[in-house]
Order: C-alpha cells, then structure tokens, then sequence
C-alpha cells in the first residue's frame, strides 16, 4: 500500500472557490473531488498539448508532408471559388 500524500492547502479567491463550488454541484461531488478531478484534467490535457505541439514539429521536419499540405491548402483555395 503507498503512503497517503500530505494535504494541500491554497486560497482560491472568490473567482477560483466560485467555480469550484460551480464544478463540484454540476458533478455531484465534493469540492475535494472537484478540485482533483480539475488537476487531473488540466494535467491531462497539458500533456495532450505538449504532444500534439511535438507531433505538429516532427511534421513540419517532414519534406513530403509539408509539400503535400501546401497543396491540399492550395486545392481547397481553389475549390472555395472567389470571395
């Protein structure tokens, strides 16, 4: 069994604690819960940005794909007709 980790303590201000206990009541849970469930997802979905960011330079690396959206930009121009 791991150790349990040490409570956080940190102030919200009335904007942070209101859209906690906004959080907490469209869930159903605890603010506790909210609040883990908010890092969680923050965590998550950082993670996802610095993934896709590290995709999206791996591609423009990539000769082939880069020529192939220019040229998928350049048909969908032309198909979009004048403005």
């Amino acid at each position: 069994m791991s150790p349990v980790p040490p409570p956080v303590s940190l102030r919200l201000g009335q904007d942070g604690l209101r859209a906690l206990n906004e959080i907490a009541q469209h869930r159903g849970v605890s603010r506790a819960e909210a609040a883990r469930q908010a890092i969680a997802e923050t965590a998550q979905r950082e993670r996802r940005r610095i993934d896709l960011a590290a995709e999206a330079r791996q591609l423009m690396r990539n000769d082939a794909y880069v020529r192939e959206a220019r040229e998928v930009a350049t048909l969908m121009e032309d198909l979009r007709g004048p403005r």
